[in-house]
């Protein structure tokens, strides 16, 4: 990381359908994020982006006249987002008026979770399948899948070309559900029943493992319970319900299924880092479930894709430290590939 002259500590939010994180980065520091200036706020608490930062600042006694904004949705024009879970509407602009800011500067979450990648360091990740962790900076020119669920599901790339990071931003989330196996027909029959159209977030993010649990328990002909994903996943870590224990099996497979599809899409062979809210809860049977045999299972491709590493993120707030590398950016530095 390199800059020529100092710059005003950044406003970061990574803002997603339950909650608003906030925290203040220094870019010029080698690791921009300041951890201690983290606090976290629900979004059905505020009216308003706006007047939630005024309780962050009010709260912590800090203040920035620059912010990163990271949103769940698609930015529209680089200036205005509807939060895809969230009923709160953003415009930069608009942001950067109402707080007297000098500038606003609106992405995409999962822009951000891909941007945080150059400065995740080795201990901050873990290998799901093979003890394989991607080399960046290996070769001029890499493509990596930033994969993950929370409220729903983030997609993007993240590529290096030439010295220099470029994020992807997509809504992979909302692509369509591809069946694999004769269950996965079977759950998308009953999805299409209820939905018409089954993205691949109906069943990736915290509600898809309701979706995922009632569809299981009329397949086989039992009667379900009104669980939250909370309860789904309590019980399946308790052993107390087989179902449950099955639903986040299946659901570890099928995002298996996706990933290895985005690896194919986006021609992401350096490698797959997975993220978002959800993954703390699912890791245990991402690394011993189905995830990585159904992540390999793609016919001609999977010598290839035997190769291909597949991390899970444990830093505790990635999206803000995407943020923390965008403000980095933004004040004219450049973020360099390990090595």
């Amino acid at each position: 990381m390199s800059s020529s002259t100092p710059a005003a500590p950044t406003l970061l939010a990574d803002l997603g359908g339950t909650n608003v994180r906030f925290a203040l980065a220094d870019p010029s520091l080698a690791m921009p994020l300041r951890l201690d200036s983290v606090r976290r706020y629900r979004v059905k608490d505020f009216p308003s982006l706006a007047g939630t930062i005024r309780q962050y600042f009010a709260d912590s006694g800090l203040s920035a006249r620059r912010a990163v904004i990271a949103a769940a949705g698609r930015i529209a024009d680089g200036e205005t987002v509807q939060i895809t879970n969230n009923p709160w509407a953003v415009s930069a602009h608009g942001l950067q008026a109402e707080l007297g800011m000098e500038r606003v500067h609106l992405v995409n979450d999962f822009a951000a979770q891909g941007m945080a990648v150059p400065l995740l360091a080795a201990d901050q990740l873990t290998p799901v399948g093979p003890k394989l962790l991607p080399q960046l900076g290996r070769k001029p020119a890499q493509t990596f899948v930033v994969v993950g669920p929370g409220t729903g599901l983030g997609v993007a790339g993240l590529l290096l070309r030439e010295g220099r990071w470029t994020v992807l931003e997509t809504e992979g989330g909302h692509a369509g559900f591809a069946a694999h196996t004769a269950e996965d027909v079977e759950i998308l029959h009953r999805l299409n029943a209820r939905f018409g159209r089954v993205s691949n977030e109906r069943m990736i993010c915290g509600n898809g493992l309701v979706n995922l649990y009632l569809a299981l328990a009329d397949i086989a002909g039992q009667p379900a319970e009104e669980y939250t994903p909370e309860d789904i996943t309590a019980r399946a870590v308790a052993g107390s319900d087989a179902l449950c224990v099955r639903t986040v099996e299946t659901l570890a497979g099928i995002f298996g299924s996706v990933a290895g599809d985005l690896v194919l899409s986006l021609g992401g062979w350096d490698g797959v880092y997975l993220t978002g809210g959800v993954l703390p809860i699912l890791l245990p049977w991402l690394q011993h479930g189905g995830f990585r045999e159904r992540f390999e299972a793609k016919g001609r491709f999977r010598e290839t894709m035997e190769q291909v590493p597949t991390v899970a993120v444990m830093h505790p707030e990635p999206g803000l430290l995407g943020a923390a590398a965008l403000a980095v950016l933004d004040a004219g530095a450049t973020l360099l590939p390990p090595g």
